[in-house]
């Protein structure tokens, strides 16, 4: 499912504000689990770790196969790639402005000092 990308960056930005589901997708980073796995270390019930993992998919950062009644979930580490070229571009446009603003209030001291 492709989505729009300022949906998507949505997404991700939000599956990754919770850190039950950064939890999820450090143990997926590590390799492919089942859902009950995952549950485990959670003190929350199957139902609510479901729940967790539907808005990772929504965010496209993990993926889901059935292997007879198993759900096998997968990391899928481009939306964090999508995030991070987000953040970086923002961190340029404000690091070139605040660059600026500090060229020109130091211009301003020489002109007051001189």
């Amino acid at each position: 499912m492709m989505q729009a990308p300022d949906a998507l960056l949505d997404h991700t930005l939000i599956a990754l504000a919770d850190p039950t589901r950064r939890a999820i997708l450090k143990r997926l980073s590590q390799g492919e689990a089942r859902v009950t796995e995952l549950a485990a270390p959670f003190a929350i019930s199957l139902n609510s770790v479901s729940k967790h993992i539907r808005l990772l998919e929504r965010a496209e950062l993990v993926s889901r196969r059935k292997a007879g009644r198993e759900h096998i979930l997968s990391f899928r580490p481009e939306s964090l790639r999508s995030a991070r070229e987000w953040i970086e571009q923002q961190e340029r446009f404000w690091k070139g402005g605040l660059e600026a603003m500090d060229a020109v209030l130091a211009a301003q001291d020489n002109k007051e000092q001189s």
